[in-house]
Parts: C-alpha cells; sequence; structure tokens
C-alpha cells in the first residue's frame, strides 16, 4: 500500500514536471518569437496580440486578463470539469509571460528574418500543446470556451474555434499589415500539421510480425529483458510446407532495435515485418501505457 502510494506521487510529480517544461516552450514561442513579430494566431495569445496594439496595455497583461478571466468562467460552467491539469498550465503560462515581460522586455524582434521566427512562433508553441494533450492536459484558453461549448450547445467545436483563430487572423491585417495578416495565417494553417506530426512521434510504436521456427527464446526476450508480451500462433509456409510460428507484438521505438538485434543475433533466417503505429488501443501490452 505504501508502496503504491509512493510511486503515485512519484508519477504525479514526474506528469507536473512534464507540464512546466512543455509550458516553459509555449511562454518562450509566445513571449520572444510571437509577440515581438506581432504574429496573431492561436487562441488567447493572438487576441492578446491584437489588443496590445489597440490598447495601452502590453499583450502579457492581456493575456493575463483573458486566461483569468476564462478561468473563473470555466469553474461558472463547468466546476470540477474544468481540470487540475489546466488550471496549472494556464496560471503557469500567464504568469510565466508576466514574468518574461519585466525580466526581459523587448521592445524588437529578436532578429530580421520574419520566416524564421515564424518558425519558432510555430514549433514551440505546438510543441507545448502537443506534449499537453498526450497526457491530458491543455492550455487554458479557447480550450475553456471548447469545453464549455461542448457541454452546453450542439455548436462544432472544431469550427467554431477556426471561426475564432481566422477572425484574429483577419483582424491582424486590419490593425497591423498584410504581410503580417500572412505570416499569422501561414502560422494558423501550420500549427495543427505540426500538432498532429509531433502526437504522433511521441505516441510512435513498433508493430512486429516474426515468423520463425522457434518462439520460446524469441518470446522470452520480449516477456523478460522489454517487458513486453506477445501473441503467438502456428502458421505452415506456402512453399515449403514447413510449420512455423508466428510472434505478434508492439514495442517502443528503442525497445524494437533491441528486439530486431537480438533476432537477427539469434534466428538469423527469422522473417520480420516492422511497421509503424501511432495507435494502440487495449492493453494487452504489457507496460505500454
Amino acid at each position: 500500500m505504501k508502496k503504491s502510494r509512493t510511486r503515485k506521487i512519484y508519477e504525479t510529480i514526474m506528469e507536473y514536471l512534464i507540464l512546466t517544461v512543455a509550458t516553459a516552450f509555449l511562454v518562450v514561442g509566445v513571449y520572444v518569437f510571437k509577440f515581438p513579430n506581432h504574429f496573431s494566431f492561436g487562441g488567447v495569445t493572438g487576441i492578446a496580440v491584437v489588443l496590445g496594439e489597440l490598447a495601452p496595455i502590453s499583450p502579457a497583461t492581456i493575456n493575463f486578463i483573458i486566461n483569468m478571466a476564462l478561468l473563473v468562467l470555466g469553474f461558472l460552467f463547468l466546476g470540477r470539469d474544468t481540470g487540475l491539469k489546466t488550471v496549472y498550465v494556464s496560471l503557469l503560462t500567464s504568469v510565466g509571460l508576466s514574468l518574461m515581460e519585466w525580466l526581459a522586455p523587448m521592445e524588437k524582434p529578436l532578429t530580421t528574418e520574419p520566416v524564421l521566427e515564424l518558425l519558432f512562433a510555430i514549433v514551440l508553441p505546438a510543441v507545448s500543446s502537443a506534449i499537453l494533450f498526450n497526457i491530458g492536459a491543455s492550455g487554458g484558453g479557447t480550450d475553456i470556451v471548447a469545453m464549455i461549448l461542448q457541454k452546453h450547445t450542439s455548436v462544432s467545436i472544431g469550427v467554431a474555434l477556426f471561426i475564432v483563430d481566422l477572425l484574429i487572423v483577419l483582424a491582424s491585417c486590419l490593425v497591423f499589415d498584410i504581410l503580417t495578416g500572412l505570416f499569422s495565417f501561414c502560422g494558423l494553417m501550420a500549427k495543427t500539421l505540426v500538432i498532429d506530426g509531433v502526437i504522433e512521434n511521441i505516441n510512435m510504436c513498433k508493430y512486429f510480425t516474426i515468423v520463425c521456427d522457434d518462439a520460446e527464446p524469441i518470446c522470452h526476450f520480449i516477456n523478460a529483458e522489454l517487458n513486453r508480451s506477445a501473441t503467438v500462433y502456428r502458421a505452415q509456409g506456402a512453399y515449403t510446407h514447413r510449420p512455423k510460428v508466428i510472434i505478434l507484438t508492439v514495442m517502443k521505438r528503442g525497445q524494437a532495435v533491441q528486439l530486431r538485434n537480438y533476432i537477427k543475433r539469434t534466428q538469423p533466417s527469422a522473417f520480420m515485418m516492422i511497421t509503424n503505429s501511432s495507435e494502440i488501443i487495449g492493453k494487452v501490452v504489457r507496460g505500454l501505457n
């Protein structure tokens, strides 16, 4: 019981450490690359960029005000469904941006290369969002609006959020200039693709189909050395008519290298098919979750 509680505490600490690092990526991407260039794609930070040009307060302050207001709305409409992780990330982002503004004020872009800065303004927050999404959290902001819409209306969340983002980009064309608006539109289009790509790579596993003569040592290696499981069934060669054994298993990429090398070393005549899989459903594979 005590061991289980200690493990749970350790996992919680590690989870919030990952949340903190992911939020740091988000803060750096937004403050260093997004705000100074007036890139206005993406939710609350995009709104903050546009309003920061019109209002006598900074984008970081506007971001803080909007996020706090949305958190209050989240508690009013969702209660506990708002999620502790979402609250933590939202608070950390708002405080982090305000601290960055105080510690390292930026009057102009970091470089004179807007395309390079757009790349970092897309990649850093997208990587952050992918990590957060992968462990069941979100960055707050418009995600809270999406949760409210999902609970209380039949509005398509994806369409609604995309329309809001598109309106923010169009507003940037009017508030700043066409070039900034076009950069923001490119960022809006690329952001989703980058997030999907990062999530897929985080969850990427290797799916093995192994045809061999002796499954016992391979299965023992999978179970004992890699802490994974496998499915075994009998087969027959179509040409030789000899009995064969087929092993099916799934594992992370680092372990896949170990298994491949082991089979090549111990059963060089074995036939292996290795494919990528980014979505595994069920609990038949030990330790994969």
